[in-house]
């Protein structure tokens, strides 16, 4: 099987020369708490933003912790603000996904990138994820504050209908689950009187940007909730097709030569339509970019390994914990490519398509926030026509977990997620 290389930076090279002119570079990883992923995805981020112009990152992270980030990167905190006050506002569980010091050493790169005397290209960084429903209503009555009109009333309205449940979604999502009153006309209303009030805010302003997508997040996520509750698969396209149109709504924002770089799962990253997610009629946002941009402009890169260490949680709210992976299961893509030498690789769709063994599904390790290393017999795998699914594989024989913040969570029930291997 073809395969190249893949032990220093220079050795992305044949990566970035495949890659072309896509618009859209999307980065997977087959956990949330491995540092090789991150370490990689920096990489090659950088190489993308200095040699393709690439003008933002958006990640699997909650749109108001990530917008810190931004304006972080953007020069627009406080003076004396470092890295880490900024990193440690994610405090959601799992905390470790965006706390972690390989994402600090990436943040730091973003903003002496953005301070460089005469940058044209000022990179941006933001969260597509729908989780944040009172976060989200919080920053909208904070920028509404000092304003009057039909946008503050209906964002009260919004806060007003939410808060006899706690600030818990999942228990406003099980009060109204199997009954016609919900919050979802006050949600809907106050996301078009913002709208509204953008004809009337300088063009390109970041502040209206922003307190639209916290209103766009708290309809998706209240849609969200409810469908998790309710069960099935249909929460996950929900949550998918928010990423989605957040994507849209970044291009569109950054303009016609806007180009993207997307930090999520595999299970997100790679197309649906190549793994067991579509017979349950499960898409994610590889498949919908592909399906809207075109192949030719969306680049979707995987990653593997075949043993090392992780940093999950036991069970959904469980403290972090480092754990053993051990060696990827026969006849798994991961001891395939283990048992061509244990070696990294980089392998490039375009030099597999063509090899009988590769039009097959091959079961492909997904390691969730949530993870067991004794189901790895029987679990933790995800069905997969390899070169289809992605169009790169950056395959790491042996990994380390990250190296996570210590943060507090502020939830203390955190929102399931399906399927249980992301």
């Amino acid at each position: 099987m073809p395969y190249h290389r893949l032990e220093n930076k220079a050795d992305l090279d044949i990566l970035l020369e495949d890659i072309g002119d896509a618009r859209i570079v999307m980065l997977g990883e087959a956990s949330h708490g491995t540092s090789e992923y991150y370490g990689w995805r920096t990489a090659i981020s950088k190489r993308l933003i200095e040699e393709k112009g690439f003008t933002f990152i958006a990640v699997e992270g909650d749109w108001p912790d990530c917008y810190q980030v931004n304006k972080f990167i953007r020069g627009s905190c406080k003076a004396g603000t470092k890295v880490s006050d900024v990193l440690k506002n994610f405090n959601r569980w799992p905390t470790w996904m965006w706390g972690n010091w390989e994402i600090a050493a990436l943040v730091e790169w973003l903003k002496e990138h953005n301070d460089r005397p005469n940058t044209t290209n000022q990179i941006g960084f933001y969260g597509l994820d729908v989780y944040s429903l009172w976060d989200s209503l919080n920053r909208i009555m904070k920028y509404l504050e000092q304003k009057d009109g039909k946008a503050m009333k209906a964002a009260k309205e919004a806060f007003k209908c939410f808060e006899p449940y706690s600030s818990d979604p999942q228990e406003y999502a099980r009060a109204v689950a199997y009954v016609s009153e919900d919050c979802e006309d006050e949600v809907i209303s106050m996301l078009q009187e913002l709208g509204k009030r953008e004809q009337t805010e300088p063009l390109n302003s970041e502040a209206v940007f922003d307190a639209e997508q916290n209103a766009l997040v708290a309809v998706n996520a209240e849609r969200y909730y409810k469908a998790m509750i309710r069960g099935g698969g249909s929460s996950w396209n929900v949550r998918d097709e928010h990423m989605m149109e957040t994507l849209n709504r970044l291009l569109e924002f950054h303009g016609p030569d806007a180009k993207a770089i997307i930090w999520e799962h595999n299970t997100h990253v790679g197309d649906a339509r190549f793994t067991d997610m579509a017979r349950a009629g499960m898409v994610n946002i590889g498949q919908l970019a592909r399906e809207k941009y075109g192949r030719e402009n969306v680049y979707l890169t995987g990653f593997g390994s075949y043993e090392g260490s992780v940093i999950a949680g036991e069970a959904w709210g469980a403290p972090m914990k480092k754990m053993e992976v051990p060696p990827a299961r026969a006849g798994s893509w991961e001891e395939w490519l283990h048992s061509l030498g244990a070696t990294d690789k980089l392998l490039l769709s375009r030099e597999l398509r063509d090899i009988d063994e590769m039009r097959q599904l091959i079961a492909h390790r997904a390691i969730g926030v949530v993870y067991d290393p004794n189901r790895e017999a029987y679990g933790n795998y995800v069905p997969t026509i390899i070169p289809e699914r992605y169009d790169a594989f950056l395959y790491l024989d042996e990994t380390e977990a990250l190296r996570p913040f210590i943060v507090k969570t502020k939830e203390k029930e955190p929102p399931e997620m399906y399927p249980a291997n992301e």
